[in-house]
């Protein structure tokens, strides 16, 4: 073969693999899995190159993958074969009575969260690197009925940071409140899976649906033909797809949405790699990939120390991840309506909205502060009696600016089976917001005041007349009552909100345009709405807290918009 032939095959060569990995969209070197961008984890680890999860340990719950006669097989194991998991830290509890044997579901979850592969490879997508979300953890695995027998049914807390679990049940059970009575002892943060919503039939599940357990609900990829893109590019969280709340005790759920739509590794090989799809199983290792990296800053760090106590630490994980979250379109409190909506403190399908590691590890840095003058950002752990804590906030400049404060406690239970709730020992703990005169007069800005839950929110725009604030965390008591002391979380931040003009205001079938078929989704989500008037509904594009023509019109201006990702 002559020198010349060789050059021309080698540039047709050159050639095919660009428009390969055009086409495939990772000619740029996408990483893997993509929703860990998205979701800041990516970020946050190139802010901080130590955060890989060493020294964090995070216990998996995982149910059997086979059942025969109602007896689990012991099939609730990853596959530590594939690449993406050998050399990682794993530790395995069952009963011993059948050989350990390999889930895929558990081989997915696990693959999000500690895999590590610098050349994956997918028919579709090609090569490209895969990196977990905390790689460097130690992981204990549990087979769900040996961990209820050995773990919960005698309150015995494993030795872990995090617990997850993406099992559930319709209604609050022994072993889900015996997870709830884990967290409030042990200080033990727990993230579970909400449900994967109405068209498979679930309502909000125990034990994400519980007060003292962090419930992720799932945002949805965008509809592409392309696996590159639907793996990279996200929309918002869907009914469909994602448990609404309130639960039946009126508790607002989900606590905060992430993207379940991963590449993770196959259990059946030692390589490959497939989409999970747009599941609440998988968005929740994405969301405790991001607790454990916080609780990875807060050992390393002795000033943040209290948030991994014992006694409370829990709740200030979960209030560094709900207060970061971002709000995604439709984003209100409770139900639809004109005024902000007090008694709920979250919106019912998105929680706080959508994890943002990045900017809860920024609200962590910036410390403890106690009751006082504090600065424009952080968190304190801290108890409540007889009397109030506040907080003042002096903003120079306050134009656009908003402010986003969330107050976490834990719910009590009895230590013993079948770990009834305790509701005469749980606190009603009150968040206000209060804009401050140069010459010390007050007005109330905003506040939370749920009866229901054991979270209160704030998310609100400051007043540009006024640079001195105060949060109040105080606690809504029956005068024949006296207080309670309670352990509470409170997280604040300020900053300049973001012009949002996302498309997916209007690109309701997420579908990459604005055209009559988003039309059809408006219409579809308000007759919904009206056959239910429990049902979630999307469409109030003006936020004014009613759908009507407006909506529509705003709707029509859209028309023919493309998503950047469908232009290309």
């Amino acid at each position: 073969m002559s020198c010349r032939t060789r050059k021309v095959i080698a540039v047709l060569i050159a050639v095919a693999v660009f428009f390969i990995c055009t086409s495939a969209g990772w000619a740029d070197g996408q990483a893997q899995p993509q929703a860990l961008k998205t979701a800041g984890i990516t970020g946050l680890r190139q802010i901080d190159p130590n955060l890989d999860g060493n020294g964090v340990n995070i216990g998996i719950i995982s149910r059997s993958y086979t059942y025969i006669e109602n007896e689990p097989q012991n099939d609730y194991q990853p596959n530590t074969f594939h690449k993406s998991l050998q050399g990682r830290s794993f530790t395995f509890f069952d009963q011993g009575l059948k050989p350990g044997d390999i889930s895929p579901h558990t081989t997915a979850v696990c693959s999000i969260l500690f895999g590590r592969d610098e050349k994956g490879t997918n028919e579709k997508l090609g090569t490209f690197s895969y990196d977990g979300a905390i790689p460097d953890a130690n992981a204990e695995v549990y087979e769900f009925w040996y961990f209820l027998t050995n773990n919960i049914f005698s309150l015995k807390a494993p030795a872990v940071d995090i617990l997850t679990a993406d099992i559930g049940n319709p209604v609050s059970d022994w072993w889900t409140r015996g997870l709830e009575a884990m967290a409030e002892k042990n200080g033990i943060t727990i993230v579970a899976a909400i449900g994967n919503g109405s068209n498979a039939y679930d309502p909000p599940l125990y034990p994400a649906a519980g007060a003292n357990v962090i419930g992720v609900g799932v945002v949805d990829a965008v509809n592409s033909n392309d696996i590159a893109t639907a793996l990279s590019e996200f929309a918002i969280a869907r009914p469909e797809h994602s448990s609404c709340g309130p639960t039946k005790q009126q508790r607002s759920k989900p606590d905060i949405v992430a993207p379940g739509n991963c590449l993770a590794a196959v259990s059946n090989s030692v390589e490959g790699y497939e989409v999970t799809g747009n599941w609440t199983s998988f968005a929740t290792p994405v969301v405790a990939g991001a607790a454990g990296l916080l609780i990875q800053k807060a050992k390393m760090d002795e000033n943040l120390s209290d948030a991994v106590s014992a006694n409370g630490g829990n709740c200030v994980i979960k209030a560094l991840l709900m207060n970061s979250a971002v709000k995604l379109p439709f984003w209100h409190k409770g139900r639809l309506e004109k005024i902000d909506d007090h008694n709920c403190p979250l919106d019912f399908l998105q929680g706080a909205g959508m994890v943002n590691a990045v900017g809860a590890y920024k609200q962590l840095v910036a410390g403890k502060h106690a009751p006082g003058n504090v600065s424009a950002a952080g968190w304190d752990l801290n108890e409540l009696g007889d009397s109030s804590n506040s907080y003042q906030l002096n903003i120079k400049e306050t134009k656009d600016k908003f402010i986003t404060a969330t107050v976490i406690w834990n719910n009590h239970f009895s230590n013993i089976f079948p770990f009834k709730a305790q509701p005469e020992k749980d606190a009603n703990i009150r968040l206000e917001l209060w804009m401050v005169n140069s010459d010390g007069g007050e007005a109330l800005l905003d506040y939370s005041d749920s009866p229901a839950d054991n979270v209160e929110h704030i998310y609100c725009p400051l007043d540009a007349n006024y640079s001195n604030y105060k949060l109040i965390v105080t606690q809504t008591i029956d005068q024949s009552t006296p207080p309670l002391r309670e352990v509470y979380a409170v997280v604040w931040n300020v900053e300049e909100r973001t012009q949002n003009d996302n498309i997916h205001w209007y690109d309701l079938n997420a579908d990459g345009q604005v055209d009559d078929a988003d039309t059809g989704v408006l219409l579809d989500s308000l007759i919904n709405n009206m056959k239910s008037a429990g049902s979630y509904f999307i469409g109030d594009m003006n936020s004014d807290g009613v759908f009507d023509e407006a909506d529509f019109d705003i709707l029509t201006k859209q028309m023919n918009r493309k998503a950047a990702w469908a232009e290309k």
